[in-house]
């Protein structure tokens, strides 16, 4: 039994208690977290928006909401208002793409393929797993490293394939199947980086007035 099916059994009749120990069972995955790999995270996105990169977002299910949250806060909420844009694109987002890919090449191609038609040299996947073990997204993520591109991981619960094969990895560990926990704090993610991007930007937009 994992610690979410835990709770909601010691609570089911206490919904307020059950929100407390979420959120206290939240606050202290919170306390595992290494900033480190935000730092090289945040990072690699100044470094693409520099050379005029492109980092892509994938996922699936709540992950997939995650990669297109993230692709427009980084892409439109930063709104730079300059020529050096952060060029973040989520490939979840083209359902008619999707869709033609899985129903001709299969499900696990849904990625690669899209990959294989815009990756450039020097660009960047960003892969959101809890699991770590979707196979579309490590089929992408294959392709992307023998491409040299730089893969981003995050992942959940003991980070499965896609926390190995990450060049960063911003790992939430967790038991099997906590999904809210994880797919909570990768949000949280989304909105820290976004965020201190968009400081980032302001303030040099600040030096050059």
């Amino acid at each position: 039994m994992n610690k979410i099916d835990e709770l909601t059994q010691k609570h089911i009749s206490d919904p307020a208690g059950y929100a407390r120990s979420y959120l206290r069972y939240l606050a202290s995955c919170l306390d595992t977290i290494d900033c480190g790999e935000i730092e090289r995270f945040i990072d690699l996105l100044l470094e693409a928006r520099r050379q005029g990169r492109t980092v892509f977002f994938i996922g699936n299910g709540g992950s997939a909401a995650t990669a297109s949250h993230f692709a427009n806060d980084i892409s439109i909420g930063t709104r730079t208002g300059d020529d050096r844009p952060f060029r973040a694109v989520s490939l979840t987002d083209n359902v008619a793409v999707m869709t033609a890919v899985a129903n001709d090449e299969g499900y696990d191609r849904m990625f690669v393929d899209q990959l294989r038609v815009h990756m450039r040299d020097g660009d960047s996947v960003v892969a959101i797993s809890a699991s770590g073990n979707s196979p579309n997204v490590i089929s992408a993520v294959d392709y992307a490293k023998d491409r040299g591109a730089t893969v981003v991981g995050l992942t959940g619960f003991d980070g499965g394939d896609l926390r190995k094969k990450s060049d960063i990895s911003l790992h939430i560990q967790t038991e099997k199947g906590e999904y809210g926990p994880v797919e909570d704090i990768h949000m949280i993610f989304d909105h820290l980086i976004g965020s201190y991007l968009i400081a980032t930007v302001k303030q040099e937009a600040g030096k050059h007035a």
